[in-house]
């Protein structure tokens, strides 16, 4: 059997294992210590935001934020469709209720016609959302140049889930500075790792205050334990902490490669019938997974393309299910672009997530664009 080729694996760099062995000779074995307040410090600085909090998992990140911002028991809020359930699950920890919005052809992301839609709907039946929650799918960024006024115009504060797309930019400006408080992941498959975690990140020093205290259990600044609101044991550990200081360090250089990647597939697949998802005007991604949609007419279907891959021990993914179309969502309300057509839904019907691991070797892309090749009869 060929060796493994995996979707988004960890690549470490080397550099991972001094911050650690510093904690240890330094004893910081604890959820504190200055790998955690330096991870914080160095993630502020790389994506020019003021404040930030490392937690256990983006999905915590995302439970604080939503409560920071009021959500309770019977409020809406909006959120992108094509996504992780990470992104919405926090919604329902708090009793709230969930609308879908559908994604936008050129970039996968939120689709500003069916916020609209959506928001329109809401203020007309009384029922506006206390927050919404944009993805930056994939590792590219939603248009914030439509979304933003209209949240703005709405009075609705924005939650910005960047949990795929740390580094990528949008004219500029890095993803996970466009919400009131963003999100990041550093889950064992994404471009960076600290093997779990996650990252709450704003300009708003309060906020990020608050989160912190609520992530430490509620205590309170007193010499015994004292607890006046519920609190959660979701803070990061400062060994985790070691290992994203030393995974940020080379965050520049896993993003061109991944982009690297992304130009070989396209090149190698154009006589294909398969289309590489779109790259949103302005936007700058950091190809964190390399998709590809099979073209219509085509009767191939992804799951064929994936069980050949397999076959070589090459692992390949569905694009996300979309949340509207999960049974456990089925009753949420969800909005499309257009009546007779849903882009998420497409997008997870013929979509293929292709191995973009900053690892894998020319071999390797060689070897995955035969198989993939060969599936399609080429």
């Amino acid at each position: 059997m060929s060796k493994r080729i995996y979707l988004s694996p960890p690549h470490m760099n080397g550099s991972e294992i001094g911050y650690i062995q510093q904690a240890f000779d330094e004893n910081w074995i604890a959820p504190a210590g200055p790998n955690l307040t330096g991870f914080e410090a160095e993630m502020c600085e790389y994506n020019g935001i003021r404040c930030s909090v490392a937690l256990s998992s983006g999905t915590a990140a995302m439970h604080l934020a939503l409560r920071y911002i009021g959500i309770t028991r019977g409020d809406v809020v909006f959120c992108s469709d094509l996504t992780l359930s990470g992104s919405c699950n926090p919604v329902i920890y708090e009793g709230a209720k969930l609308v879908f919005i559908d994604s936008q052809e050129s970039s996968w992301n939120m689709s500003p016609v069916a916020l609209e839609k959506a928001l329109k709907a809401a203020k007309k039946r009384g029922t506006l959302p206390k927050a919404v929650i944009i993805v930056d799918l994939y590792g590219q960024s939603a248009n914030y140049d439509k979304i933003l006024p209209l949240c703005r115009e709405y009075g609705v504060p924005v939650i910005e889930d960047a949990a795929e797309a740390l580094g990528a930019e949008f004219n500029g400006r890095k993803c996970g500075t466009f919400g009131e408080i963003s999100i990041f992941s550093f889950n064992g498959n994404k471009i960076i790792t600290t093997s779990g975690g996650g990252m709450a990140v704003s300009d708003d020093a309060q906020a990020i205050e608050k989160i912190h205290f609520w992530a430490n259990q509620a205590k309170e600044p007193a010499n015994y334990y004292l607890h006046k609101e519920l609190g959660f044991n979701y803070r990061m550990s400062n060994i985790c902490a070691g290992i994203g200081r030393g995974q940020l360090r080379t965050l520049d250089e896993r993003i061109a490669r991944r982009k690297e990647i992304n130009a070989f597939y396209i090149e190698s697949f154009k006589s294909l019938p398969v289309t590489a998802a779109p790259v949103f005007e302005g936007s700058k991604p950091n190809y964190w997974l390399t998709v590809f949609t099979i073209d219509e007419g085509c009767e191939k279907t992804p799951d064929e393309i994936i069980s050949a891959l397999a076959a070589d021990n090459i692992e390949a993914r569905r694009a996300w299910n979309p949340m509207h179309s999960q049974p456990y969502y089925s009753d949420c309300e969800y909005f499309k672009e257009n009546e007779d057509f849903s882009v998420s839904e497409h997008i997870f019907q013929r979509g293929i997530c292709m191995p973009s691991g900053s690892q894998m070797t020319a071999e390797d892309l060689e070897r995955v664009a035969k198989v993939f090749s060969s599936a399609f009869g080429k």
